[in-house]
């Protein structure tokens, strides 16, 4: 069946975050344009702390170009502009004089491939820090361990983590990024499809993970995996044509849907 052709005209008002929790990151009103083409239209939302917020909607919907507007990863790509805000605790990441790689440590990205460095597990884990200039052998040793530790990799890693990164299972690579991406304290982690290519085994662990991460970070996920998300995540967002159709708790998204483009989507009727 072909999608919808029917959206409503601007974004729906986000409920309330979770119980428990206060925003890390809004969104207000924002567009995004690639040259001529209207990528984000009108979005506004806001991601929590302690929750994990999955982004799901068909290729192509703005996912993942809105998970790369938080942290400016667009600004890379040429022709890029944009309208309204994005607010990080409060603070415009935005506004005139940001500090971008300052703010992408704030805000670490985990890719849909893992992309370990060709450098051994222990360097992978402290590259942000050595970037930072840190150079205390008992700093750089403690940020290994609790990053290893919090990625579920420690146990199986702390007896070669000055072997190559490159030797590990995609699995384990998908961890090691994760632990080099929240080995600087970073207040959000940003994960862009991150077990679109681990069998379902390290799919699963990945999982696990995530749930646990939320404990320190808020996490903002794009999945195309809706089963994923329901197992996943605290708040689900629906994406179609850039626009952010629905936002809410995701036992709601999934079991009450508020829109027939929502429930359309869920229930497989178009991707």
């Amino acid at each position: 069946m072909s999608p919808p052709s029917e959206l409503p005209s601007a974004s729906v008002v986000p409920p309330a975050p979770v119980p428990g929790t206060s925003p890390v990151i809004e969104v207000d009103h924002f567009q995004l344009w690639y040259g001529q083409t209207h990528a984000l239209k009108d979005v506004s939302m806001t991601i929590g702390a302690r929750q994990v917020t999955a982004l799901i909607g068909p290729s192509g919907c703005g996912k993942s170009t809105l998970l790369r507007s938080l942290n400016r990863l667009n600004d890379l790509v040429d022709g890029v502009r944009t309208e309204g805000d994005v607010r990080l605790l409060g603070d415009s990441v935005y506004r005139r004089g940001v500090d971008v790689i300052a703010l992408r440590k704030r805000m670490s990205m985990v890719f849909q491939k893992q992309n370990p460095f060709p450098k051994s597990i222990y360097e992978n884990v402290v590259f942000g820090l050595r970037v930072d200039g840190e150079t205390r052998r008992a700093v750089l040793d403690e940020t290994v361990e609790w990053a290893l530790r919090k990625a579920a990799l420690w146990d199986e890693a702390k007896d070669r983590i000055h072997r190559s990164a490159l030797d590990l299972s995609g699995g384990q690579q998908q961890r090691l990024c994760i632990a080099r991406a929240i080995a600087t304290r970073p207040e959000v982690l940003l994960m862009d499809e991150p077990c679109s290519a681990l069998d379902p085994i390290a799919t699963s662990r990945i999982e696990d993970l995530i749930i646990e991460l939320k404990q320190e970070f808020a996490v903002a996920i794009v999945t195309h995996n809706m089963q994923q998300a329901a197992r996943v995540a605290d708040v689900t967002a629906f994406m179609y044509l850039g626009r952010l159709v629905e936002v809410g708790e995701t036992t709601q998204i999934f079991e009450r849907p508020r829109f027939a483009e929502t429930e359309a989507y869920i229930t497989g009727r178009f991707s």
